[in-house]
């Protein structure tokens, strides 16, 4: 099987990648920079085949698509500066990059008759409630520029194609790039008290877990819409930060303890500063993928674990 995975150098492309190498799948990897420009951390992306293309150029995804000829594409490429793509002057650019951009890969995928993986979010939701959102649910109402995309993406891609895993997910946090857990450990070293959100609820996403499930499913011609988070219930933002230091510390990082950092529960209200509006309810649900026979995803509070070990803070 020979796969082309788009946004190498973000946190979930990086991973895929890696993934096809470790099942000894062909993968190529992608993305706007010249040559990969991700973390140099010796696995197998860095030394993988890698084909620049601008995903926003229809004729260069034509031309570089049709050459390499791929039996599935995982589309992994987005804008997701969520805050910046309010600023009007970013809007064409963010509709470039997650709308045209996608459509530009759902049409070529039509035409070579490959699968197609596209990442979405939990966004495309208005947030609203507490009930889990189903991942065939169509009630959408993206709160924001960035989910309002990510949703048009989504239905370029269902409109075109028949083979197709529209994969939602939530609370990203991978090895190569910038995620909430490097932020809040970055924090801490220079304050000793945090306010965090505690009225926003989902559940995070490792990208190396989410990247084993999106192989299985390339695997199988099991189509349609799912939901991808970790394991492990629903958690606010709040409450990922003190499981995020309670395990540093259980690895003996003594300067996350609480009597050394404080962290403060705060409503959205009370937060402020954010230029997007954020969904309260990111709850997501993932039964379909039990029901059609992929393996759910380890616990976040596992991932966290093993994240830790995986990075240098």
């Amino acid at each position: 099987m020979k796969v082309f995975v788009t946004g190498v150098a973000g946190q979930l492309g990086h991973d895929v990648m890696n993934e096809l190498a470790k099942r000894g799948y062909e993968g190529i990897g992608s993305d706007i920079a010249p040559s990969y420009s991700g973390v140099q951390d010796e696995s197998p992306v860095t030394t993988m085949p890698y084909v620049a293309m601008d995903i926003t150029d229809k004729e260069a995804v034509q031309k570089t698509l049709t050459e390499i000829k791929p039996d599935v594409v995982v589309h992994c490429a987005a804008w997701t500066a969520v805050d910046l793509a309010e600023d009007e002057d970013k809007q064409a650019k963010v509709k470039a990059i997650n709308v045209d951009g996608t459509a530009n890969i759902a049409s070529v995928c039509k035409e070579l008759d490959a699968k197609m993986v596209y990442i979405s979010t939990d966004y495309v939701f208005d947030g609203q409630g507490t009930e889990p959102w189903q991942p065939d649910c169509k009630d959408y109402k993206p709160l924001n520029v960035y989910g309002q995309t990510k949703l048009d993406g989504e239905l370029a891609v269902s409109s075109t194609l028949d083979k197709y895993f529209i994969v939602r997910i939530a609370w990203v946090f991978g090895k190569n790039g910038k995620n909430f857990i490097k932020t809040m450990l970055n924090v801490a070293k220079t304050h000793d008290k945090l306010t965090v959100v505690s009225d926003q609820i989902g559940t995070p996403t490792y990208t190396y877990d989410l990247a084993r499930l999106l192989v299985d499913m390339i695997e199988t011609d099991k189509y349609g819409y799912y939901h991808a988070t970790n394991e492990g219930g629903y958690i606010s933002w709040f409450d990922f930060t003190k499981e995020i230091f309670r395990q540093a510390v259980a690895m003996g990082r003594e300067e996350y303890s609480e009597d050394r950092v404080s962290v403060a529960p705060v409503t959205t209200a009370e937060y402020g500063v954010s230029k997007a509006k954020r969904p309260f309810n990111s709850r997501l649900d993932k039964s379909k993928l039990a029901e059609n026979g992929f393996e759910p995803l380890p616990t976040w509070q596992d991932a966290v674990a093993r994240y830790l070990k995986e990075i240098e803070f």
